[in-house]
C-alpha cells in the first residue's frame, strides 16, 4: 500500500488510481470496446456486478465498489447459492466503475478476448461497520448482495496472497440449486452468451460453450 502523500498516478488516485493503470497497461482501447481506466463513484457508491466471461476458460467476474473503482475477482466455477459450497475465487485488477454496465465482445488477441455477458447486478451492504478497502486489507468481507439472482449474505475470505473464497451465508435466499445453471442469461438484455456473439460479431461457437445445452425459460 502507497503512503500517505505518495504521488498521484495519471489514473487519478495514488493506490486506487495505480491498481487502474495495471487494467489499462493490459488493453488496446483503440481495438477492445472495454470503458478506460476512469476512476470515479457512482451515485451509491455501493455497487455489485457480476459478468459471466468465456474467454480461454469459463469464469464469473465478481466485483464490488469501493475507492472509486471495482474491487474484481475471477470465480471459475461460478457463485454458489449453497452455504456447504466454497468457491475460489481469485482477486484480479482493479476495473473501472464503468465496467459495470460492460456486455459485449473483446477481440480475440486482445487480453481477455471473448464474449462478456452482465449477469447479475445490483448494490451491496458491508455488515460489520467497516469500509471496503479495512475489510480486504484484514482478509474478511461480510456484505448483504441486493441482486436480481444473488441476494442475501455473502462473505469474501482471503486464504493466501490473492486466493479467496467466496461463500453463501445461511438464510432465505440460500440454496441448493445451481444459479448458474438455472439462470444463465444477461440481467441486461436477457441473452445467452451464444446469443451476444452472433449480434456482435463474436465466436458464436466459443460464446455456446459457455451457455447450458437448455436454457432455463426464466433468467
Amino acid at each position: 500500500m502507497p503512503r500517505a502523500g505518495a504521488r498521484r498516478s495519471r489514473a487519478g488516485g495514488t493506490s486506487a488510481g495505480r491498481d487502474l493503470e495495471r487494467y489499462g497497461a493490459k488493453r488496446r482501447f483503440e481495438k477492445t470496446p472495454e470503458p478506460p481506466p476512469r476512476q470515479r463513484r457512482s451515485t451509491t457508491g455501493r455497487l455489485f456486478v457480476v459478468q459471466k466471461h468465456r474467454a480461454t476458460q469459463l469464469h464469473y467476474d465478481f466485483r464490488l465498489e469501493g475507492s472509486g473503482v471495482l474491487k474484481s475477482w475471477s470465480v471459475p466455477k461460478g457463485p454458489s447459492l449453497d452455504p456447504a459450497v466454497k468457491r475460489l475465487a481469485v482477486a484480479v485488477e482493479d476495473h473501472p466503475v464503468d465496467y459495470a454496465s460492460f456486455e459485449g465482445i473483446i477481440p480475440e488477441g486482445e487480453y481477455g478476448g471473448g464474449t462478456v455477458m452482465l449477469w447479475d447486478r445490483g448494490t451491496y451492504r458491508l455488515d460489520k461497520g467497516t469500509d471496503l478497502a479495512t475489510a480486504l486489507r484484514r482478509g474478511e468481507v461480510v456484505f448483504t448482495l441486493l441482486g436480481r439472482k444473488l441476494k442475501g449474505g455473502w462473505s469474501l475470505v482471503r486464504l493466501r496472497g490473492r486466493s479467496w473464497l467466496l461463500i453463501k451465508r445461511r438464510d432465505r435466499s440460500a440454496s441448493s440449486r445451481d444459479v448458474t445453471l438455472t439462470a444463465p442469461n444477461s440481467v441486461l438484455t436477457r441473452r445467452t452468451l451464444a446469443r451476444i456473439a452472433a449480434a456482435e460479431g463474436g465466436d458464436v461457437r466459443k460464446a455456446a460453450s459457455g451457455d447450458p445445452r437448455k436454457n432455463a425459460r426464466r433468467s
